[in-house]
């Protein structure tokens, strides 16, 4: 890992930032891609690389569905670190023009990826999600959440999610709240009805450092 090297920090990587990254490793590879498209927040490449690897230990295989993906670094790491997996589809309500900077570079340092991540700019709902795939989401905001998880559960396929903003009006909380502060009970209860559903639950967390909406939750479907 990178040191004295704020990874919280919202600033955008570029050039200047290519010295940090001179190791040997596949992380510093990303992140000297990633200083080369000069678009992305600090934050958004440590967050999706802790997030990738989590998930890569546990879920392999399978088409990629990335919802809610920002510029869709995550769909891109996932493809990195397990190239059984196909394909991949990144969705957003609004993919950011600068995205398509992030794609040319992830290729560029990884031609094998050519093709094989699609963004699309499509609301949640109109995302083709199906039995098999792997559907992912960094910190799709409050109840988007639960949108990812319900895209999941409804053809019954694997899920990880990285939850954020929570939000104890319309959160759900369940049985918790009196015991929990809202957006804990709100994840405690997100795993209580995938758990209802058959599904086995890991739940991790990764650095704070990085941000403190830090829960991962990782699920997959009883056997068929």
């Amino acid at each position: 890992m990178v040191h004295a090297f704020d990874p919280s920090s919202r600033s955008k990587l570029t050039h200047r930032d290519l010295p940090r990254f001179e190791g040997p490793s596949l992380f510093h590879a990303v992140g000297r891609a990633i200083c080369e498209a000069e678009c992305l927040p600090r934050k958004e490449l440590f967050e999706a690389w802790e997030v990738a690897r989590r998930i890569r230990r546990r879920f392999r295989g399978g088409r990629v569905v990335d919802l809610a993906c920002g510029h869709g670094l995550l769909a891109h790491l996932l493809l990195v670190l397990d190239d059984t997996s196909p394909t991949a589809v990144a969705a957003d309500v609004r993919i950011p023009e600068s995205a398509a900077k992030v794609t040319a570079a992830m290729i560029r340092a990884w031609p094998r990826l050519a093709g094989r991540v699609d963004l699309q700019a499509l609301p949640m709902a109109a995302v083709d999600v199906r039995a098999g795939d792997l559907v992912v989401s960094v910190h799709a905001c409050g109840a988007l959440t639960d949108d990812v998880l319900q895209r999941a559960l409804a053809v019954g396929t694997r899920v990880a999610v990285l939850p954020c903003c929570q939000d104890a009006k319309i959160g759900d909380q369940g049985s918790f709240g009196g015991w929990l502060d809202a957006p804990l009970a709100i994840d405690v209860e997100r795993v209580t009805r995938l758990r209802l559903h058959g599904y086995t639950v890991r739940t991790e967390q990764i650095p704070e450092a990085i941000t403190e909406k830090n829960r991962l939750l990782l699920a997959e479907p009883p056997p068929a």
